[in-house]
């Protein structure tokens, strides 16, 4: 898979894709993530790329063509599917994750100050996506809450299927608690059936837990 993000802060972007488990995978050449500066694209001496909205209204909002010529750049050798972080989109789920994972290659577009000229959203965007009913600064952080969240469905990027189907989400459920060394904490135990080496009843244990927290 390549995903690109098209963004005003590439480097805010590449400091948390190149950590953990995302940056692992993208060294091992498991998946290709890339950041594309709209900047770059201006035309323009001055770099601009936004402006002041038509109809009056606080703040500025992102130009088409700085938008639309990173897009075209990212086009050379195949068209991407395109998604516009927005809190007007469709909110993401893990049935959308999975959805988008088997997209061969995917185009982020990070909007910032009031959002992007509509007529590029509507010249190249296959989809808008939210990541929750709240506003943030700009698109980086949704989009590298999507990149994540995709990226670890992608053969090789984390060691085998089983370490996303038994997570929150999967298969509708949340995910049962967890607990580790040592058994004793604070005056609180491990619940005991996790230390009886019972296969059956852990299994069944984390079954009705996972059910009363969803």
């Amino acid at each position: 898979m390549n995903i690109v993000i098209a963004t005003l802060f590439p480097d805010m972007c590449e400091t948390v894709l190149n950590e953990s488990i995302i940056g692992r995978a993208r060294r091992a050449n498991h998946i290709q993530i890339s950041c594309k500066n709209i900047r770059d694209y201006t035309e323009n001496k001055h770099r601009r790329v936004d402006d002041k909205p038509y109809g009056g209204g606080r703040g500025m909002v992102m130009q088409a063509q700085p938008v639309y010529s990173c897009y075209l750049s990212a086009c050379e050798e195949q068209k991407p599917y395109v998604i516009y972080m927005s809190p007007k989109g469709t909110k993401l789920t893990e049935e959308k994750v999975k959805e988008l994972s088997e997209k061969e290659y995917i185009f982020i577009i990070c909007g910032h100050y009031e959002g992007v000229d509509q007529r590029v959203i509507d010249k190249i965007v296959d989809e808008e996506i939210s990541i929750g009913d709240y506003v943030v600064t700009g698109g980086e952080l949704p989009a590298l809450i999507l990149t994540d969240a995709v990226a670890r469905l992608i053969d090789g990027v984390l060691p085998d299927e089983e370490a996303f189907i038994n997570e929150s989400h999967w298969d509708g459920y949340l995910e049962h608690p967890q607990y580790t060394h040592p058994e004793f904490w604070d005056d609180r135990r491990v619940p005991e059936v996790l230390l009886s080496g019972h296969h059956k009843n852990i299994e069944a244990w984390k079954k009705e837990n996972s059910i009363k927290i969803t």
